[in-house]
């Protein structure tokens, strides 16, 4: 058995080099916090509009497009009718299989607007019955919940409950504070569930997707399905179109509330996205999107609730850190 020699690296310039002339590693205080890149692009993305001429050519662009696949599908099935009638017949069918689905969808669209409006008008006499302290209104608006709501099970209870109790009020803000108190909380706590998975979603896949616009194409993503179910559980039930419009509206929101920046109840979560960052750069991104995603989701809540937020407390982005990304990175902040 051959004896182990020590391996001996010559220098090329032949001097000696100190271990203690070496530069200093890198003070991890010196780097910059995470910032939510990924939630930062997406929502610039969303709320990006494009020119009066741009949306004309665009526009005009898919009306030619719709129009020549329509010529073409329709001199297709005719044109098959005159050689073989069997086949002829089966493509018509499809055809008009494909046209009653584009107009159910259509429908459907055009139904998602209408409840979206008409939780904006509750939402706006609601707030103009109380800044006028009209009883009647308030009340009008009370029973124009109670029908909304009524046909869901979950909320038969909180119907009655009110249909009972709402008699014995005698001024506005106690009939819009009670119901709000009784419809609401429900609806706000399943809606804080939506926004808790989409931050916990949004923080994992930013945390182990190393593609940065693919984390942004998912994070976007997910802030549209999470924005279209809390629609979803206010009454809203928006399509694809009324997805994208309700979007537009949260960031809308948000610019003019300027929620976008960092604030109060951030300064914990940025602070643990920071902590995190010493050991991943990725994981303390993933706190910070998951941040952001839940303030959009709070901003989401607010535009779509047909009441503003007064008896009930507004959700905090804090705590639905806590409770939706709790767990997610305790092992690497204890390590």
């Amino acid at each position: 058995m051959s004896e182990r020699k020590p391996l001996l690296i010559e220098l090329e310039d032949g001097q000696a080099h100190d271990p203690g002339a070496a530069p200093p590693p890198p003070d991890m205080d010196t780097q910059e916090p995470p910032e939510g890149r990924a939630m930062q692009l997406a929502l610039r993305a969303a709320r990006k509009r494009f020119g009066f001429w741009a949306r004309l050519g665009w526009s005009a662009l898919a009306g030619l497009l719709l129009l020549v696949l329509s010529v073409t599908a329709w001199d297709f099935v005719t044109g098959l009718i005159a050689r073989v009638p069997a086949l002829g017949v089966v493509a018509l069918v499809l055809l008009a299989g494909v046209v009653l689905a584009a107009l159910v969808l259509a429908l459907r669209e055009v139904a998602g607007f209408r409840r979206l409006r008409q939780l904006d008008a509750l939402r706006s006499r609601a707030e103009a019955a109380r800044e006028s302290d009209d009883r009647p209104e308030a009340k009008a608006v009370a029973q124009a919940l109670q029908a909304l709501y009524r046909p869901r099970p979950e909320m038969r209870w909180p119907c009655e409950r009110l249909a009972e109790t709402l008699p014995d009020q005698l001024d506005t803000t106690a009939a819009l504070d009670l119901t709000e108190s009784t419809l609401m909380a429900p609806l706000d706590a399943q809606a804080r569930l939506e926004v808790e998975a989409a931050a916990r979603q949004v923080a994992l896949l930013t945390a182990l997707i190393p593609l940065a616009l693919i984390d942004v194409l998912a994070a976007l993503l997910t802030n549209l399905r999470m924005i279209r179910r809390i629609a979803e559980i206010y009454g809203g039930r928006a399509g694809a179109l009324g997805s994208l419009r309700l979007l537009r509206g949260v960031i809308t929101h948000l610019l003019a509330t300027g929620a976008v920046a960092v604030g109060e109840d951030m300064v914990s979560s940025v602070a643990s996205g920071s902590l995190v960052s010493r050991l991943s750069r990725r994981f303390g991104e993933g706190i910070v999107n998951g941040a952001l995603t839940a303030r959009l989701g709070i901003a989401a809540m607010e535009v779509c609730r047909p009441l503003p937020f007064n008896a009930l407390p507004r959700p905090a982005t804090s705590a639905i850190m806590r409770r939706g990304v709790s767990g997610l990175f305790d092992s690497a902040t204890r390590r």
